[in-house]
């Protein structure tokens, strides 16, 4: 999609092939094409096209001038009428204008019987009056309201410059015609033809300032040899070189393989020799422009339209010269059909300006870039910046690109008027598009420079852009979202430690955050970094009871024993079964206290044999009689189970109702313990009844989802609490 830039559009009645704005005025626009000889309702034209005059019929006339003042309409201004017996209008280019007026070159062949006879007047030279901006008295047309005006068109001359060729049947033409720009110093300017499909290609220098087209006028010719022609020509005047004479130019052109440089001053009446040249291999050099005298801008199609490149080729570093950069085109060109080439104001101070070009592809796209140079800046630093891609542009192929010249106004205070640049395209299908593109001043008004000057402005991000920009900002967001998720979730203890964000934070939050668990005591641990200390003192504390409880049974069992002994040697018994039932007495409480050790021991042993996490969970799940609790131990247990290190001690988790609340309660038993209850089995020993049924305890309880599916119940024990005590003691009791 291309970029929101303004532009204006109008079909003509012909295929045009060449364009060309007034560098004095860039409202105005002239055109040429045609069908060319013998062509039954398809005439020749050069039209000059106006935004805001219409012609009363501008059909009858094929060669038009266009205004292109408006940014959203173009129109027809003047037309000069060609004669259907000649060639179209191959090739033109501007000289000079004035107010009133407006000079051209042109290539158009004389007709085929004055080619025979050995007559071609291919160049041809006029003058087209313009219309005044405000015409009184001007005839309103009743239909549209438009004013109407036929301009005034004056032929200046014609002539033969090509070497009249032997070949038979030639077809001859001229296929390029380009112009200098004045030079400051005596205001010469210096033109160039070149042939097409001419047996012997050759290029022809004449001084552009002549009133018109004679035979002395005539500066130089060129002769390229046989079957090589010249695809591009450009000229530029050297004002700044103290040791070349006034009127010195750099001419340069380029054949398919080859490039060329020399210099030419006028009035001299020599043939130049080429004092540089450049060679490629397989690439076809299609377009050659002069950024500097001595740094030439090339437009080359790869071999087998694979595509076409930009290349800045330094002239003066050695006789071959050297490519100091390149950037290659959009997949989508194959090859390239025209290039523009303009330049912008540049600032007093650092002489630094911003060049821009346009290059036409064979999928009727355009692409422009812009290009930083200056006085100061070495070449070898020059980098082109895309700066947009205009696409379907016209519905068949591009013929001519070119730029309006851009003079820039007095920049005073911040305040400025909006400054454009137009780029004009023409194509086989008989249609003209001006695009308006805004230039704003660099840096700004609102920061203080010497060096402030216009350049080139980005119409606006494109949608791949923005879509990128967009996807990429919420990739951030989405991120960043799940990482603050995850760490908030991790300080709050409901989520394994990934990131390890409880010790991102101090104390104080931590326990503010997160959720705490509670044991049968009362106590409260909150998962946080100082968890595994609190466990820890709890566990001390649970150790302690059993010691103390250890040692107080013990003194029992051992004052029982000294009581019965005591009594037994004091008391004097009347029979000797009277002894044995008091010998027999103390036995048993002796037994008895001896079975609370044992008991007391066994439990002791089995706290002390859990380690930190697992006496975690089971003093959670056994101090919680909440639903969420059992559905915490099942999740611990599931991860517990898939991150287990090898050769590591299994825990066990059992689930059972509570015969008094009637609520799940859960629980972590050491391994052996319960395995061989009867009164607790496996998830997966269940029998399909048993699996609904406990499945069913489980919703209800909002301990379980369907969705979470039976993985998450596997090696879990399922019964009464009851039997896995029972068989914890007949394990102990050996």
């Amino acid at each position: 999609m291309s970029p929101a830039v303004a532009s204006a559009k109008i079909t003509l009645s012909y295929p045009l092939y060449a364009s060309d704005f007034d560098p004095q005025n860039s409202d105005f626009l002239l055109v040429g094409g045609g069908g060319g000889e013998g062509r039954t309702g398809v005439g020749n034209k050069i039209v000059a096209f106006a935004g805001q005059l219409v012609l009363a019929n501008p059909l009858t006339f094929y060669q038009t001038l266009i205004d292109a003042s408006r940014k959203q309409t173009i129109s027809e201004v003047v037309d000069i009428d060609l004669s259907k017996d000649e060639d179209s209008v191959t090739s033109l280019a501007i000289a000079s204008s004035t107010v009133s007026s407006v000079t051209a070159f042109a290539g158009i062949n004389s007709s085929r019987k004055d080619q025979e006879a050995g007559k071609n007047e291919h160049l041809r030279s006029f003058r087209l009056e313009y219309p005044p901006q405000k015409r009184a008295g001007a005839e309103e047309d009743k239909d549209t309201g438009a004013q109407t005006y036929k301009g005034q068109t004056a032929p200046l001359g014609r002539a033969s410059l090509f070497a009249q060729s032997t070949a038979a049947g030639t077809e001859t033409y001229q296929r390029v015609t380009r112009l200098s720009r004045p030079c400051k110093i005596n205001g010469g300017q210096l033109g160039a033809i070149a042939t097409g499909l001419a047996p012997e290609g050759e290029i022809v220098l004449f001084d552009a300032k002549t009133n018109g087209p004679m035979g002395p006028w005539v500066e130089a010719r060129l002769s390229l040899g046989q079957g090589v022609e010249a695809a591009d020509v450009d000229i530029i005047p050297i004002d700044d070189n103290e040791d070349s004479p006034p009127g010195t130019f750099a001419v340069a052109y380029c054949t398919d393989l080859e490039v060329h440089v020399f210099r030419m001053t006028l009035k001299q009446n020599s043939t130049p020799e080429p004092g540089f040249s450049h060679f490629a291999s397989r690439p076809k050099f299609r377009s050659v422009r002069f950024i500097t005298p001595h740094l030439l801008l090339l437009l080359k199609n790869r071999p087998n339209r694979q595509g076409a490149d930009l290349l800045l080729l330094d002239t003066s570093s050695s006789r071959q010269g050297k490519v100091v950069n390149s950037t290659s085109l959009h997949r989508g060109i194959n090859s390239a059909t025209a290039l523009a080439v303009t330049h912008l104001s540049s600032s007093p101070s650092s002489q630094l300006s911003q060049l821009v070009v346009a290059v036409a592809g064979q999928d009727t796209s355009i692409s422009i870039f812009t290009l930083e140079h200056g006085d100061n800046v070495p070449y070898k630093s020059l980098k082109f910046k895309s700066h947009m891609l205009l696409r379907s542009v016209h519905p068949q192929q591009i013929t001519s690109l070119s730029f309006s010249t851009f003079s820039p106004p007095v920049i005073t205070g911040s305040s400025t008027s909006p400054q454009y640049i137009k780029l004009a395209s023409t194509s086989i299908a008989s249609t003209v598009v001006v695009h308006t593109l805004p230039l704003i001043l660099h840096p700004p008004p609102s920061q203080r420079s010497s060096q402030r000057r216009y350049v080139l402005t980005s119409p606006g991000r494109s949608e791949a852009a923005q879509m990128s920009l967009t996807i990429l900002i919420s990739a951030l967001a989405i991120a960043l979202g799940a990482f603050f998720l995850q760490a908030f979730t991790e300080i709050r203890g409901t989520s394994p430690q990934y990131l390890g964000a409880r010790g991102w934070v101090s104390q104080r939050v931590n326990d503010y955050i997160a959720v705490p668990y509670l044991f049968e005591d009362g106590t409260s641990i909150a998962p946080s970094t100082n968890a595994m200390s609190g466990l820890s003192e709890y566990a001390s504390q649970s150790s302690s009871s059993f010691s103390d409880h250890v040692t107080d049974t013990f003194s029992d069992i051992t004052s029982s024993v000294s009581d019965a002994a005591t009594a037994a040697k004091e008391t004097l018994y009347d029979t000797p079964e009277q002894a044995r039932a008091a010998v027999s007495s103390a036995l048993d409480a002796a037994s008895s206290a001896a079975s609370e050790l044992n008991a007391a021991s066994e439990a002791y042993s089995a706290t002390a044999s859990l380690s930190a996490s697992s006496l975690t969970s089971a003093a959670t799940s056994q101090a919680s009689s909440a639903s969420h609790h059992v559905r915490d131990l099942l999740s611990r247990h599931y991860n517990y189970r898939q991150d287990r290190p090898p050769g590591a001690e299994i825990h066990h988790m059992v689930i059972h109702d509570d015969e008094e609340s009637g609520k799940l309660k859960a629980g972590f038993h050491r391994p052996g313990t319960q395995g061989s209850s009867k009164d607790v089995k496996k998830f997966e020993e269940l029998s399909k009844m048993e699996k609904d049924v406990w499945k069913q305890r489980l919703r209800d309880a909002g301990v379980w989802a369907v969705d979470e599916g039976e993985a998450v119940l596997k090696g879990v024990f399922f019964g009464s609490m009851a039997g896995a005590v029972g068989a914890a003691v007949r394990g102990a009791m050996g």
